[in-house]
């Protein structure tokens, strides 16, 4: 049985997803910068409501939100792919609650959008990230310098993957 429920963004989420990610900006730092202000939330559920992106809010049955997940720039045809983010909030940290939350993501990634593979970019020193996709079964492909700007500056990252037909339970 699950731990969490994953569901898709709505726009009633922005109030809980604003709060959570202000109280949490010391712990996604220097990782991610995720939105903490309405304007924020609605340029990032307009991406995850008409683009190639899908967003993904992980809480717990009571409601709390324990993180985020992002399948993001999906391309179907012959390419069948996509990237993943995600993010989780500190005070759920070490529970297996974002795993739990990646692994639905990535359950529904290929099974309901028929995804073929999903890569995910991770800065070399956030350990914790790179133990989380290690423990689903992503591997290690490669490096990519200078791959993506985060607050301003070039950050080099691992480049993570799983296929479909690799997934472990």
């Amino acid at each position: 049985m699950p731990l969490i429920q994953l569901s898709r963004v709505v726009r009633a989420d922005a109030a809980d997803l604003i709060s959570a990610n202000r109280a949490n900006q010391h712990y996604h730092l220097p990782w991610v910068t995720s939105f903490t202000d309405q304007a924020g939330f609605d340029n990032w559920f307009a991406r995850c409501l008409t683009g190639p992106n899908v967003g993904l809010v992980a809480q717990q049955s009571s409601g709390q939100i324990v993180g985020v997940v992002n399948i993001n720039e999906i391309v179907a045809g012959a390419f069948q792919s996509a990237y993943v983010g995600y993010y989780g909030m500190s005070s759920f940290s070490r529970k297996g609650l974002m795993t739990d939350a990646l692994g639905t993501a990535v359950d529904y990634a290929f099974n309901d959008l028929g995804l073929h593979r999903l890569e995910a970019n991770i800065q070399p020193g956030n350990q914790k990230s790179i133990a989380l996709v290690r423990r689903l079964g992503f591997e290690k492909e490669g490096f990519s310098r200078r791959y993506l700007r985060i607050n301003g500056e070039w950050r080099d990252h691992e480049r993570w993957a799983l296929l479909a037909d690799m997934v472990i339970h």
